[in-house]
């Protein structure tokens, strides 16, 4: 019989394997198959939804799915609102402390009217605390408008596309079909190894699987975010670090949170709506206040010393739920 520290010793590294297997397999996988689909002229509107929803969320949302059919939909839930947390106080806080961030135009109008109305419409869904599959259908249904809404105001989907396809242009279509295959088989066997690893030390911290789901998978699931938003503020790229964040935060509730809903619907931890959702939607709520007054500066950027306070809201988060969740 294995020791208890061989045993989480065990856990964490399929964990860990799990989370770099995750972050490598993803990128590859979305970028080669909106390559081919790009190769075979497939419509323009059907690359933009692999690379701006799917592209935007593939770790959450496969992790949320292995979750949900291993039986622990907490994981798939905690990954959804613990994801959104870390990315507006732990990927902007961090992403602030390299640069201001100037706000796009169209942001105010377009993308935060969207993310406040998805994060209002999923708390409604999660108020009686529970997941049913007319609550899943909900937020497809929510999915699809929002989609249609990003990609038809879009002036020149087709130049925007072929900015995020991969450098790799040369490549034929078998060349990318077979990476994109691989990348997926590689996703969806580290999201398995990630959601192993996850209930294991949640059994033997004696932690709900929910905690689990919402730091340690959570931010996992979130470091793509953080790697591009840092990576493109360095380059220069400025004014697209908030806008994937936003992306992202509406795509993990329309297309993640589904996935629990249809797969395993049930009861939802009274700790989500007590706790972790004001998180989210307060978070929500200040984002969209800095986009809105710093929008109407001379600079029209979000400063500096913001990253600050968001980086300690995020710390305070998770003493909160270190101190709450272990039940």
């Amino acid at each position: 019989m294995m020791s208890y520290t061989n045993t989480m010793l065990l856990f964490s590294i399929a964990l860990i394997a799990g989370l770099i297997l995750l972050v490598m397999s993803s990128d590859k996988f979305i970028e080669h198959a909106a390559l081919v689909a790009e190769k075979l002229n497939v419509n323009p509107m059907v690359i933009g939804i692999t690379l701006v929803a799917f592209g935007t969320s593939a770790p959450e949302m496969v992790v949320s799915a292995i979750a949900a059919i291993d039986n622990a939909p907490e994981i798939a839930v905690g990954n959804v609102l613990g994801s959104n947390i870390a990315n507006i106080a732990l990927v902007l806080g961090v992403t602030l402390l390299f640069s201001s961030i100037p706000i796009a135009k169209g942001l105010a109008k377009k993308e935060v009217p969207l993310v406040l109305g998805i994060t209002l419409l999923s708390g409604f869904l999660l108020y009686d605390q529970t997941l049913s599959v007319v609550d899943g259908i909900v937020l497809v249904i929510s999915f699809i408008v929002v989609l249609t809404i990003l990609l038809r105001s879009s002036k020149d989907l087709e130049a925007e596309l072929q900015d995020n396809l991969p450098d790799d242009e040369d490549a034929s279509v078998g060349k990318s079909l077979i990476i994109a295959f691989v990348g997926l088989a590689v996703l969806i066997g580290s999201s398995k190894l990630l959601v192993w690893g996850a209930i294991g030390i949640a059994t033997a911290l004696g932690v709900s699987e929910l905690v689990i789901g919402l730091t340690i998978v959570a931010v996992g699931t979130s470091l793509p975010e953080l790697a591009a938003s840092v990576s493109s503020v360095r380059k220069g790229h400025h004014d697209i670090a908030i806008g994937n964040i936003l992306g992202s935060n509406i795509f993990n509730l329309a297309t993640v949170l589904p996935l629990p809903a249809l797969i395993a619907p049930g009861l939802v931890n009274a700790s989500v709506i007590s706790r972790d959702f004001p998180w989210v939607l307060g978070l929500t709520v200040a984002l969209a206040l800095a986009v809105f007054i710093f929008g109407k500066t001379k600079n029209r950027s979000v400063p500096k010393w913001i990253g600050l306070p968001l980086i300690a809201s995020y710390g305070i988060y998770l003493f909160t739920v270190s101190t709450s969740g272990t039940l």
